[in-house]
């Protein structure tokens, strides 16, 4: 599967861009799957709900099915978060996975930056980056550089840059 990176430091739009994409890309007939980098205890099933019992009462997985939805809690020992390759295996084969966070993984990424964002370029040190969504001018690189809010003209380079077949438009 085509896997796109969405990297930047905190407040700097990944997520904003990452959800304008999936919505651009599905519009187009696209199928899109997301890994959302989270941090430490996340909570995806609240007190009081059964499967937050199962879970507290030592359950290792809890599975939560609807005929709408499921959705897999896995509790985990490991200090290290897993290998995003192993969890990119778990999911269902799509166009293309829009991963959020993990920048340092070695897979091709769109670097964000805003202008009061905190911490260092991400493209100059990292050679899998393979474009730059900004709202500031870029100095450091020669790398194809696309306004943040431009979810038109990203969408299309994901396009080509993946080769995808073209869906509809």
């Amino acid at each position: 599967m085509n896997i796109l990176g969405i990297a930047g430091w905190k407040n700097s739009g990944k997520t904003t861009l990452a959800t304008s994409l999936v919505a651009e890309l599905t519009s187009r007939g696209y199928q899109v799957s997301t890994i959302k980098h989270a941090h430490h205890n996340f909570e995806i099933d609240q007190p009081g709900t059964d499967s937050y019992r199962h879970r507290k009462a030592g359950a290792n997985e809890v599975l939560v099915v609807s005929s709408k939805r499921w959705a897999l809690i896995q509790e985990r020992e490991e200090k290290q978060k897993p290998d995003l390759i192993n969890l990119v295996k778990k999911l269902a084969h799509v166009d293309l996975v829009i991963v959020e966070g993990f920048k340092t993984s070695s897979i091709p990424k769109l670097e964000v930056r805003r202008d009061d964002s905190v911490g260092a370029a991400i493209a100059p040190n990292d050679p899998h980056v393979l474009a730059i969504a900004s709202d500031k001018p870029v100095q450091d690189s020669n790398l194809p550089l696309f306004d943040i809010d431009d979810i038109v003209g990203i969408a299309d380079f994901m396009i080509k840059s993946f080769k995808l077949t073209i869906k509809k438009t």
